[in-house]
This record gives C-alpha cells, sequence and structure tokens, in this order.
C-alpha cells in the first residue's frame, strides 16, 4: 500500500468543499458570536476566560501524547509568560513549562509567517532539557523508518510511515511555502480559515519532520491557521475536542494518510473545530457564572470553603467528577469527618452546593442558580 506523500498527486490535495458549508457558515456564525460576547465582559472575566481556554489546550493537547500535567502548574506558568504573576516562581517541571511557553508563543506570534526557525523554536520549547536522547529543535535524522505503531512488541501493526528522514528537511520547505502561501494575504489563499487549518494539520503530520512533538506542533500550526484566517488569536481548544474522542482522531488521520482526495478528514475536522468553538462559548458562560457565584457569596466562605469550591470549579463545564462527597471533603482539606459534614450541610443551606442523593451516598454539585 502506498501511503500519501508516496503517490504521484503528493501534495495536490483534493475534497468537496460543499458537503461541509453548513458547518462552515455555522462555525463562522459561533466564532462571531463568542468573539463578541468576550468583548461585552470586564477585563479581567475576558482576562480568566482566555486563560482558561489556554491551560485547557496546554493540558488536553499533552493527554493526547500520554502526558499528564497539573493543572495548577500549567495555570501558573502560563500567567507568569503573561506577566500576570511576576512573583511566582515557575513550575520546576521542565514539560509543563514547555507547552506553556508553547500555548501562549502561538498566541502572540500568530500573525507572523511560519519559518523553519519557528518551528525549531517551538520544539525545543517543548522537549528540550528534558532527560531523553532526542534531537531537540532539528528534523529527525535517523535511518529507521518514522512509524506510527500500536500492539505488543513483536506484533506491532503499522498504522503509517512518514517520509526518510533524508526527505524531511525538503519536504518541510514545500510545506512551509505551501502554508505562508495559503496565508489570508498570500498569492495562493485559501479563504476558508477551517479548510486550511485542516489541510496544514493532516499535511504537517504526514511529514512527521520530528523525532517527538509532531502531535503537540502540528495541533499549534493548525491553530495558527485558524487564527490568521479570523483575523485574532482563536479562542477554543481543539486538542480538548479532539482528546473527548481520541480514536476517531487517529481513525480520520490514518484514512487520510492513503489518499490525497481528503473530504472525509475535511468533513471531520470542519465538525470538530465547530464542537470546539461550542465547548469554548459553554467555557466562557463558565466562567462568568463562575464569577457571580463569587460575588453572591462575598464574605461567607472560609477557607476550607473556598479550597473545596475551588477545587470543584477547576474541573470546569463538565462538573467535579462523581460530586463532592464528605469523605473527599477530608481529604482536600484534611480536616475531621464531622467538620466535614457541618461544612457541606452549610454550603448547602445557603445554595452554595446542591444536594445530590442521600444517606451514605450523598454527594455536592455546585448550584450557580
Amino acid at each position: 500500500m502506498k501511503y500519501n506523500w508516496q503517490q504521484s498527486d503528493w501534495p495536490d490535495f483534493k475534497y468537496d468543499f460543499s458537503v461541509v458549508q453548513d458547518v462552515l457558515f455555522t462555525f463562522a456564525e459561533k466564532a462571531g458570536q463568542v468573539g463578541g460576547i468576550l468583548k461585552s465582559l470586564p477585563d479581567s472575566i475576558q482576562t480568566d476566560a482566555i486563560i482558561d481556554l489556554m491551560v485547557s489546550e496546554a493540558i488536553k493537547t499533552s493527554e493526547i501524547e500520554g502526558e499528564y500535567l497539573s493543572r495548577s502548574d500549567v495555570m501558573s506558568s502560563i500567567r507568569h509568560n503573561l506577566g500576570l504573576e511576576t512573583d511566582v516562581t515557575p513550575t520546576a517541571d521542565r514539560r509543563t513549562k514547555g507547552v506553556a511557553d508553547l500555548m501562549v508563543d502561538v498566541r502572540n506570534s500568530y500573525q507572523e509567517p511560519l519559518t523553519e526557525e519557528k518551528l525549531f523554536q517551538w520544539h525545543e520549547m517543548l522537549l528540550g532539557g528534558q532527560h531523553r536522547k532526542l534531537d531537540v529543535g532539528m528534523w529527525r535524522t535517523h535511518e529507521a523508518p518514522m512509524q506510527v505503531i500500536s500492539g505488543p512488541i513483536g506484533h506491532w501493526k503499522i498504522h503509517f510511515e512518514a517520509p526518510p528522514s533524508n526527505k524531511t528537511p525538503e519536504e518541510m520547505a514545500r510545506f512551509i511555502g505551501w502554508f505562508n502561501r495559503t496565508a489570508p494575504e498570500g498569492k495562493g489563499n485559501i479563504k476558508n480559515p477551517v479548510i486550511r487549518s485542516a489541510i496544514a494539520h493532516l499535511y504537517f503530520e504526514s511529514i512527521h519532520p520530528f523525532e517527538d512533538g509532531n502531535g503537540r506542533i502540528g495541533r499549534a500550526i493548525s491553530e495558527k491557521a485558524l487564527s490568521q484566517g479570523l483575523g485574532r488569536p482563536t479562542l477554543l481548544s481543539l486538542s480538548e475536542t479532539i482528546e473527548a474522542k481520541k480514536k476517531n482522531y487517529y481513525k480520520a488521520l490514518q484514512s487520510a494518510q492513503k489518499s490525497n482526495e481528503i473530504t472525509g478528514w475535511v468533513i471531520y475536522f470542519s465538525n470538530t473545530v465547530l464542537d470546539a468553538q461550542i465547548r469554548a462559548e459553554e467555557n466562557i458562560e463558565f466562567i462568568l457564572n463562575k464569577t457571580k457565584f463569587f460575588d453572591r457569596f462575598k464574605d461567607q466562605f472560609n477557607d476550607r470553603h473556598l479550597k473545596v469550591l475551588r477545587r470543584m470549579l477547576d474541573a470546569g463545564v463538565a462538573g467535579f467528577e462523581g460530586g463532592m462527597s464528605a469523605k473527599k471533603y477530608v481529604a482536600i482539606t484534611k480536616t475531621s469527618t464531622a467538620t466535614a459534614t457541618r461544612d457541606l450541610k452549610y454550603l448547602s443551606d445557603i445554595g452554595a452546593l446542591t444536594q445530590i442523593g442521600g444517606g451514605r451516598s450523598t454527594r455536592y454539585g455546585i448550584y450557580f442558580g
């Protein structure tokens, strides 16, 4: 079987635009609504919403690759990079700092043309300083095939094989040229940002130019393409949506890498971006409700209450898994069971929490009213 890059029409991607027109129209409408909602909010809430989306993207783009980062460390690193927490010592976790640096740089440099130097810089951010024997800040050079595989040792299933390393510089020069040429101000501009983002991601992932980090950088490139097309940094977490149905992502990507007729991939990606935009709108509404929540109960929470409520709210729109129980309350606050039970009843009585179930299975959820 020949992969897409081995075929005579590579990289002349073909697709049927008509099958996604309705989705693309809805995305443009939603993107405009989200931008309008955000602009109408106070500056502090705008900042919180933007940071929350960046944190979600940072965490989920790492989770797709099997890395699980501390939300508080990612939040602190991003706020530090944005100059909002200058008195806080950055985390010592290089993975957390790296992905936070990447998220901020992608946002700040979205208008700039894509360059080899920028991609190397992103790779260095992600993987530099980690104690692994990797070529960092350069294209892969190893002679062994770059393969996407699964299964136990000795019984691997090969899902995709990228171009050999000696072809990577040439392929990436062509990709970078294509990316800049198809930008809004380019001579071959692709007018719809979602279509361009979809192709950019597939194109980059098919070359797989780095020894590691291709998925995370490929999603950063997708975000850059969307931002350039919208004329502002994106307000969505693409990785959060992909991670929720990760198997569908890999299935769509592997199918698309067998041919340069990519209508199926464009359909998948367009729907995923629309879902991500809808999630972003829900996240912004959640952040607004969270602000109103703390305003409503101003001066009614002690330190224990605040610690638990913030932990619950950190779970975001999905909600705190399983609800808050007395046992979990004790684990978070290091208090007694009696105090935990009394605190939870108090928070329920004032309307901050709502009771779920009863008896030994009593749980509590946040109540926004």
